[in-house]
């Protein structure tokens, strides 16, 4: 007996598998647990195993138990997942606060070789390399050769942490991406450890973490301060979730994706409104799914906006497991686990289905092919539509569906030159073409599928305008493998579409230089000009600083469209090349052909070679030269790496909160502002202020790599807080990281405005509207404000993850009530904020602020809501 709650028992059972004795969790006999979802069960189970009535207690136990009804109470429950995973560019800064911790525990006069992650963590190196070479046959080992010219210092210091640090594995650059790595790699479905088996589960500071929910293992996205906390043992502080039933029925038709399936879920579930919940997938049409297709919809899962989208683990599954070369008689042991505790689904098997919060229902069949864009993943258009959709955007009002170009101008035509050669660009022009990103790279149907609609698009003469910015890049060297294997990579090369580097790269903005004179004829003609990627994020200024509408689509479709070279065409009605009168239906692989293709060439063998060496390949990772001391030596002329200025200061007692008082607003934002507007990740700006940090450095522009690369230095983070070329600040008339600094009247970069208020000591806010910090799971978008001065962020709603990272940076999420917004309490943003911290904090709670106007000596009043579930924990830890 491991744990009793007042009428319950749960047994832990001594269990023989392939003759050794396992313990393992039960809970079966118990008709609650029967009926409960198999993602709450996840956390049924980890609560259990982990009850010490310290961290985890039984009433904890009993919440998750009796979820059907707890479920609409806002209780917080703890879970302790069994692993972390971590990708570079939020990886590095977590190294960088754990060395700077060994460093404060020792002034403390603690013991710094205590700080080690408790929970294992695997770091995986994907995100530095970028697009700087396509289009040639060697491009994959320039770009690598870039990557590591650029970023030798970070990696250097990724191995330092991998070698000081106990429970840390690095994955080195040029393995794949994060999430397709773990899929095919890492996850292990069950854990096998300490004498116990249990279900594997992840957090990861990587809001597509959600992608290995497809696989069975229970993943989220979480900000790198909560990742640090799991990382040091401590349990995630969680509202026990309500949990959407999406039933799957029928079967797709021949020419859908799963790109198709993804894009218009993520339209449903943002209409059904999923924030903050788990959606658990059931019904017969999921035996419907491979596991590559479940990942794909899992992948999207912060674009829908629920917490986890959770596929249950089942005979497919368990086939995945065999196909992608992990060991049999491992395997066969995960299924008499999941068997012996219930964990094992039959999705044809109605009777299996447990209770949810709410059902909503899918027919397969009406999925049609699909984009999505020109600004938003949630913006599904179909095929059919998007001539006429992005027509009609051109003429709109600014916005998500909005360019606001004049009419009169719908049709200009811009004449350039490239290597030679006259070509023109128009609105719609497409320029960026990608096949990237694990959304789709790790699923061998989309990417088998393109490979086949490019074989037959040479073979029918068809070609792509050499302007065009073409690019693959794989989630892992399997998917080379098979490409090569399979004989369609000789036509992709032929298209442009070369393999140009194992990582995200386009999806996140590393998409690298267009040509010049692409870029000097889209801004001499100001021309809407489009990228088309396979990625999962299309918000603004994110691909590329001079496509300003960019669309998700299938890898078939990212080809299709780069050989239109337009956007503006129906393929029902236009055929594909002036010259050659070919239509997309007619090279068009079936679903027959993938499928056959697929089966001969996906095997187990090639997941075993690509992976057994995954560690060691890299030469040059091999080579990097990495200090072996436990302290972590700075280097004050580093552009790179710099310890943080988080633990100045630092004292054993815990300081109480402080009010803020007669706060200036430092921005005024509207809705939508993402963490890519707060916190960029791609290039930096030759006149902003991290560009002239780095200039005062000694660096030259070609020397200066990304934002997302630099995120080991807080002085170069703090300076690309809000330096989205993209940001709309209400305060100011036209789009741009700048604003007003209120006291002179002066317009200024946004980090010269705080620097300002800074020196004069006065506090600062930010105003805005719903989904504030939406995106990517970035911590800098919660540190950057912070160093700026930035107290509290006043807003109608917020992005769970970055709402939690606010917390634990200590800046206070506020939330208007139901039914206000700036609009409707006058506020414009240029008052002076006076918002009373009481000192005991709970979630949920009415505070009270004095809103002074310049000028005036009246003060307006109301409430405000104290918005995150975690503020009361974080403040007594």
């Amino acid at each position: 007996i491991t744990c009793q709650v007042e009428n319950y028992v749960f047994l832990v059972l001594l269990y023989v598998f392939s003759g050794k004795s396992k313990n393992l969790i039960c809970f079966l006999p118990l008709t609650h647990a029967a009926r409960l979802p198999f993602s709450i069960r996840v956390l049924l189970e980890a609560a259990i195993r982990n009850c010490d009535e310290f961290l985890v207690k039984k009433g904890d136990v009993e919440n998750i138990l009796n979820w059907k009804v707890v479920q609409h109470k806002n209780v917080e429950v703890p879970f302790k997942p069994a692993r972390v995973i971590l990708q570079d560019f939020t990886g590095v800064p977590a190294v960088v606060d754990f060395a700077a911790m060994r460093d404060a525990v020792k002034k403390l006069g603690g013991d710094p070789e205590k700080i080690n992650p408790i929970c294992p963590a695997d770091l995986v190196i994907d995100h530095s390399i970028q697009v700087d070479f396509n289009r040639r046959s060697d491009s994959l080992q320039k770009n690598q050769d870039l990557e590591f010219e650029r970023n030798k210092e970070r990696f250097e210091f990724l191995k330092w942490g991998s070698q000081a640090f106990k429970n840390m594995r690095i994955i080195p650059p040029g393995s794949g991406i994060i999430h397709q790595v773990n899929l095919e790699y890492l996850a292990r479905v069950v854990m096998d450890h300490d004498g116990y088996y249990y279900p594997d589960s992840v957090v990861g500071t990587d809001s597509h973490t959600t992608m290995i929910d497809g696989l069975g293992v229970l993943g989220w996205g979480v900000g790198g301060i909560e990742a640090e906390a799991v990382m040091l043992g401590q349990p995630i502080s969680m509202v026990l979730p309500e949990v959407v039933g999406y039933k799957l029925l029928g079967n797709p038709q021949p020419l859908v994706t799963s790109t198709d399936i993804v894009l218009t879920i993520t339209k449903h579930l943002r209409q059904v409104g999923v924030v903050g919940k788990f959606v658990e997938f059931f019904g017969p049409g999921v035996a419907q799914l491979s596991i590559a297709d479940r990942a794909t919809i899992a992948n999207m899962c912060p674009e829908y906006g629920a917490t986890a989208a959770y596929f249950p683990v089942d005979d497919i599954s368990i086939g995945y497991l065999i196909q992608t070369g992990r060991d049999k008689e491992k395997v066969m042991c995960t299924k008499k686990y999941l068997e012996a505790v219930g964990m094992l689904r039959d999705f044809k098997n109605s009777s299996q289905d447990p209770d949810f919060t709410q059902v909503v229902e899918l027919d397969l069949h009406t999925v049609v092919p699909c984009c999505s864009g020109p600004k938003r993943p949630q913006d599904k258009v179909a095929v059919s539509d998007m001539k006429k959709d992005f027509e009609t955007c051109l003429g709109a009002k600014q916005g998500f569906k909005g360019f606001q170009i004049a009419p009169d101008r719908h049709n200009s035509v811009v004449k350039f030159n490239f290597e030679g050669c006259d070509f023109e660009l128009s609105h719609g022009s497409v320029v960026i073409a990608a096949i990237t990103s694990c959304t789709n790279t790790s699923n061998p149907s989309v990417m088998l599928g393109a490979g086949l609609l490019a074989k037959k698009a040479v073979e029918a003469g068809l070609t792509v305008k050499p302007y065009i910015k073409t690019s693959l890049s794989p989630g892992s060297g399997v998917v080379t493998y098979y490409l090569r294997e399979s004989g369609v990579m000789s036509y992709l090369s032929q298209l442009g579409f070369d393999v140009v580097g194992y990582g995200c790269m386009t999806c996140i903005g590393n998409s690298g230089p267009l040509p010049e004179s692409v870029v000097e004829a889209i801004t001499q003609g100001d021309l809407v000009a489009v990228g088309v990627l396979s990625g999962n994020r299309n918000f603004e200024g994110r691909v590329h600083p001079n496509t300003r509408a960019n669309y998700l689509a299938s890898p078939p479709l990212v080809i299709a469209y780069a050989i239109a070279g337009t956007i503006r065409i129906d393929f029902e009605k236009e055929p594909l090349g002036k010259t050659v009168k070919i239509f997309l239906k007619d090279i068009w692989p079936t679903r027959n052909e993938i499928q056959a293709v697929e089966r001969q060439f996906v095997i187990p063998g090639m997941f075993k070679e690509v992976y057994q060496k995954i560690e060691t390949v890299n030469e040059s990772w091999n080579a990097l030269d990495a200090p072996s001391d436990k302290l972590y030596t700075w280097n004050p002329k580093s552009t790179y790496i710099k310890s943080p200025p988080f633990f100045d200061g630092l004292t054993l007692a815990l300081q109480t909160p402080k009010t803020i008082e007669d706060a200036y607003v430092l921005l005024s934002f509207g809705d939508s502002v993402t963490t890519d507007h707060i916190s960029p990740a791609g290039n930096i700006a030759r006149n902003s202020p991290a560009a002239r940090y780095l200039t005062s450095r000694g660096l030259t522009p070609r020397e200066f790599n990304s934002y997302g690369s630099r995120r080991g230095n807080d002085a170069v983070m703090a300076r690309g807080t809000f330096a989205n070329i993209r940001l709309v600040n209400k305060f100011i008339d036209k789009q741009g990281p700048q604003t007003v600094h209120f006291p002179s009247g002066e317009t200024l970069d946004v980090f010269d405005a705080a620097e300002r208020y800074k020196q004069a000591g006065h506090s600062l806010i930010v105003l805005a509207g719903k989904e504030y910090g939406a995106g990517s799971s970035r911590d800098w978008a919660a540190k950057g404000p912070f160093l700026l001065g930035v107290k509290a962020v006043l807003a109608e709603s917020y992005e769970r993850i970055h709402r939690s990272n606010l917390v634990g940076m200590g800046v206070i999420p506020l939330q208007y009530l139901p039914g206000e917004d700036a609009g409707t309490l006058g506020l414009t943003g240029r008052e002076r904020y006076t918002i009373i911290i009481p000192e005991k904090l709970k979630p949920t709670q009415l505070g009270d602020s004095s809103v002074k106007h310049s000028g005036f000596i009246d003060f307006m009043h109301f409430s405000l809501c104290f918005s995150d579930s975690q503020t009361l924990g974080l403040r007594e830890r």
